[in-house]
């Protein structure tokens, strides 16, 4: 019996019979095409985009494909497209440095050197995996509507770890502070949040800027040479960036100045000998944007833009902020200034940090690949942004403890002053956007019953000494909170602090002198009723000039955008305040060095022993606590030695609240040695009349200094003391210890 199968031409409707046997030739022929299909498509998948291998042969492989012409399209922050390997454009400037910058909707937290007053690396960390979290999630959005966008990205140019060496610097407020080994910390902590701890794919990439030496005058920035010595370089500057390379941070922005000579751009001491060969950086190098530019416009120390691009590659940069590398690249090489294998190692690195982030993946293998428009600014993130902001502000005076206030029991309320209602005072730079923010009036406002007259007033401006308003209704208020201080357009990074008159920095420490004059106008017109000043700004300025006006002074910063609620939660003694300063607030000027010097001699806490307002570390709280040593270190220690001291930190006050405790070591009397130095810290909260046991270790290798006789790192024998307190000058407990030869 024969199986017959019924085919009808199309052309004569004839049937024709197939026997088995055909049936059987018909199937193999068809497995067989199958089979060459299914081969031929394998070959076709491109080993780059095989995610199984390794990512040193995926790039490998990709830029063996590459054209030269496609290579040196590829090494600019406005990468081309390469349509024929699937390669989109893609541009690499994006912004995060206290939320995600300049692309729309996102959380805005505090600034970064109110998020270093913390002093909280644990809750830093959780920022900045918020921020990742909305950044996967603006980019799957992006991406999805195949948009390509400036700041919709997944690269990220944060965080700025520069040493705030000086208070004049407007850029200060991006830092995390004066101190290198707090800067190290929260810094680390900012990277390992953003950049995520999937063993295959980074979440985000983050960026350590501005490498090195880089802390103003902010005007002179394009040309200015920063002179500093090789102790200072490694035990200051660098410090930080060590720290950072050691937590695995992707990528190094090269800074706009000079160092010693050189510019940083094209600087191979720095970004091949120490940070490649020395502390085994594996990430890619981008320049600061139009840096190269500024090697021979302004810096001149090369005569063309092509002898730069061969300079700025053999130096060790990867990625051009500018179209430097794109435009005269193959210039370079036509001239034999560089080789294709200079452009090779160049791409490498940043086609590394592509595939780290899985543009070259299945979108199925990624594991943030599903967050979208819910984990953008949602009311998890908006509830962090409170508890850092909470957490910043520091309390510099409170007179008769006036603070907490009892909302209950007060019927009438004045807030006024220039940064009361200003929008710009709570955001700062690098900011993103919210239709959420509230400022100090809404704040205050929301936190009392509809039954309390709350009144507002802008009080003064930045310039006018002689015409206040709103002093005559805070006299009818039981209580009045002024906001005064700097803005951004005040301080910040040249050309943005427009109102500044010395390129963004500041001359002085000086606030406004109409914010000085509306003070005393406002004291003599509330006269024996409490006066809240609050303060704006991202660094220290002369408190002392307002202080006697004012019965409380908290140090708002930048708080963002739940500044105004945070505010009033400290104000009506919701939470205690644990803010403490990350940088020295120096009674006067005259005591610092010259601003374009960059010897750290005499300057930040660990060089002065000048008089100041307030040390480093300093912030009042609405309680007190008492330290008792649990456990003492040892008397004597090797290098290889870890110092541990347990210490019990005991709420002796009414009231619950966190306290930081701060480790400071002080070194042997040598030559250049820090009058002290932070080598560790807790944030720790503790209840009324309860204690916390904390624990803090200090390897005593990280005790080591720069040795300039033998250009070495040194651990230097001798007798040593570990004090332990709530800021640099406090000593509530202290061990005095030996290091041996």
């Amino acid at each position: 019996m024969e199986l017959i199968l019924i085919l009808k031409s199309k052309s004569n409707n004839k049937q024709m019979a197939l026997t088995m046997k055909n049936i059987t030739r018909l199937s193999l022929a068809i497995v067989a095409l199958v089979f060459i299909t299914s081969a031929s498509k394998a070959q076709q998948t491109p080993f780059y985009k095989d995610p199984s291998q390794s990512i040193e042969m995926r790039v490998k492989d990709l830029v063996s494909k590459l054209t030269l012409e496609e290579k040196i399209s590829l090494l600019g922050y406005q990468s081309k497209a390469v349509p024929r390997l699937g390669i989109p454009a893609y541009n690499w400037w994006n912004e995060a440095l206290h939320g995600v910058a300049r692309a729309g909707e996102a959380t805005i937290f505090p600034q970064a050197i109110g998020m270093a007053a913390t002093f909280n690396d644990d809750l830093l960390k959780q920022v900045s995996t918020a921020i990742s979290t909305e950044a996967r999630a603006k980019y799957n959005l992006a991406i999805a509507q195949d948009r390509h966008l400036q700041y919709m990205g997944l690269t990220f140019w944060t965080p700025n770890i520069n040493i705030f060496r000086d208070p004049r610097w407007g850029r200060g407020q991006e830092t995390y502070g004066e101190d290198p080994f707090l800067t190290g910390r929260m810094g680390s902590a900012f990277v390992k949040g953003l950049q995520g701890n999937d063993p295959r794919y980074l979440k985000a990439s983050a960026t350590a800027k501005h490498f090195a030496v880089h802390s103003g005058p902010e005007a002179e920035r394009d040309h200015f040479d920063a002179k500093v010595d090789e102790k200072d370089l490694r035990e200051t500057y660098l410090y930080a960036f060590h720290e950072l390379v050691g937590a695995g941070v992707e990528s190094v922005m090269s800074a706009y100045n000079r160092v010693n000579g050189v510019p940083n751009s094209i600087n191979k001491m720095l970004l091949t000998d120490i940070l490649r060969k020395e502390w085994g950086f594996k990430g890619h190098v981008v320049t600061d944007c139009g840096a190269l530019d500024d090697v021979f416009l302004r810096h001149k120390t090369l005569p063309t833009a092509v002898e730069t691009a061969a300079a700025a590659l053999k130096a060790g940069v990867n990625l051009d902020c500018s179209t430097i590398l794109q435009k005269d690249g193959m210039k370079a090489i036509q001239q034999k200034l560089l080789t294709e294998k200079d452009i090779d190692f160049a791409l490498s690195a940043i086609l590394r940090t592509e595939f780290k982030l899985g543009f070259y993946d299945d979108p199925k293998l990624n594991p943030y690949r599903s967050y979208g428009a819910d984990s953008i600014h949602n009311t998890q993130h908006l509830a962090l942004a409170r508890k850092v902001a909470q957490q910043s502000m520091v309390l510099l005076k409170n007179d008769k403890n006036i603070l907490p206030l009892k909302k209950d029991s007060i019927s009438s309320i004045m807030v006024l002053g220039p940064n009361a209602a200003s929008l710009d005072a709570m955001v700062a730079n690098y900011h993103g956007t919210s239709s959420k923010v509230i400022n100090f009036v809404e704040g205050i406002t929301g936190a009392v019953s509809k039954s309390t007259r709350v009144e507002y007033d802008l009080g003064c401006d930045y310039r006018d000494t002689t015409h206040f308003g709103g002093t005559w209704a805070a006299g009818n208020a039981e209580v009045t909170i002024a906001v005064i201080g700097l803005s951004p357009v005040l301080e910040g990074e040249a050309g943005d602090a427009f109102l500044s008159e010395s390129g963004g920095d500041k001359k002085n420490l000086s606030l406004p002198a109409s914010e000085i004059a509306f003070m005393k106008a406002l004291r003599k017109s509330v006269k024996n009723k409490p006066v809240i000043a609050v303060i704006t700004a991202g660094s220290d300025v002369d408190v002392s000039a307002i202080e006697p006006y004012a019965d409380a002074i908290i140090f708002a910063w930048y708080p963002g955008e739940q500044g105004g609620n945070a505010l009033a939660d400290i104000v009506f003694g919701d939470v205690s305040p644990s803010g403490h300063l990350p940088l020295t607030f120096y009674k006067d000027m005259s005591n610092l060095p010259d601003y374009q010097d960059y010897n750290m001699k005499g300057r930040t806490y660990r060089y002065y022993n000048g008089p100041v307002q307030y040390p480093f570390g300093f912030g009042l709280s609405y309680t007190s606590f008492a330290y008792t040593l649990d456990s003492k270190p040892k008397n004597a220690y090797k290098k290889t030695d870890t110092l541990s001291v347990t210490v019990n930190v005991k709420n002796t006050g009414k009231i619950n609240g966190d306290e930081v405790v701060q480790a400071y070591v002080e070194y042997p009397k040598l030559d250049r040695m820090p009058v002290k130095e932070l080598k560790s810290f807790k944030h720790v909260s503790v209840a009324t009349g309860k204690d916390e046991t904390v624990t803090l270790k200090i390897p005593v290798q990280d005790l080591q200094k720069w040795d300039m006789t033998t250009h070495k790192w040194k651990v230097y024998p001798g007798k040593y003391k570990l004090v332990l307190g709530s800021n640099s000058a406090d000593e509530k407990a202290s061990i005095d210890f030996a290091i041996a030869k």
